[in-house]
């Protein structure tokens, strides 16, 4: 059975063999889910409207980001983590573009219904349109691994990680990828890293539980 041969999982270096087929991972294992990626914010923008950040050059979004960060893998209250992490992603979904924006939003609704090649059709616009839109790539990515087509969501999470290295929803999908590939220690390094970003990813809490007890587990 070939498998995907990768340089390097967690810092995303080019990646290797993304052309060849994915292995067979049998009926056990779980079916693919967006919630794996943490891809669709908790209120989708109303059609021809746009999500509502404060306009800011880039240079100061990227000090309120550094802020929020912090804030975040600092919270210890649940509820202040999520008021966190909302305000992230928000800024997330930020694209600049009233047309990016729709698109978006259809593309979300689309992938609530389940209609993966719609959601593709819109999200090719949507990168060429904003290549710089790291959320694009991201929403890109999960359809194609709700699709299990693993080598291009891992394309479209290197080019998320490039744009935004602390996305934890592109990280936790990487993480997922890997361990479904039988990469356990990269698995494990990248659950770690996304939980250092956002320590109230409970999917990934439970997968580092569970990597680091198989680890214990195998024969020195």
């Amino acid at each position: 059975m070939r498998i995907f041969v990768f340089a390097t999982f967690l810092f995303l270096s080019p990646v290797v063999g993304l052309a060849q087929p994915v292995p067979d991972l049998g009926p056990e294992t779980d079916t693919p889910s967006v919630d794996d990626f943490d891809a669709l914010p908790d209120a989708e923008p109303e059609e021809g409207g746009q999500v509502v950040v404060e306009e800011t050059d880039p240079g100061e979004t990227l000090s309120k980001l550094d802020g929020l960060y912090e804030d975040l893998a600092g919270a210890e209250d649940p509820a202040a983590r999520q008021r966190v992490a909302r305000d992230i992603r928000r800024i997330w979904m930020d694209s600049g573009s009233d047309t990016v924006d729709l698109l978006m939003a259809r593309a979300g609704r689309a992938i609530q219904a389940e209609d993966h090649g719609l959601a593709l059709d819109l999200l090719d616009v949507v990168v060429v349109l904003e290549p710089s839109f790291a959320e694009g790539w991201n929403r890109r990515a999960t359809v194609h691994y709700m699709k299990e087509d693993f080598g291009k969501s891992l394309v479209d999470i290197e080019r998320t990680l490039a744009l935004e290295p602390r996305h934890w929803g592109a990280l936790s999908g990487l993480a997922i990828i890997q361990r479904r590939l039988g990469f356990d220690e990269q698995a494990l390094s990248t659950f770690r890293r996304a939980l250092e970003i956002h320590p109230g990813l409970e999917n990934a809490s439970e997968a580092v539980e569970s990597l680091e007890k198989d680890a214990e587990g195998e024969p020195v």
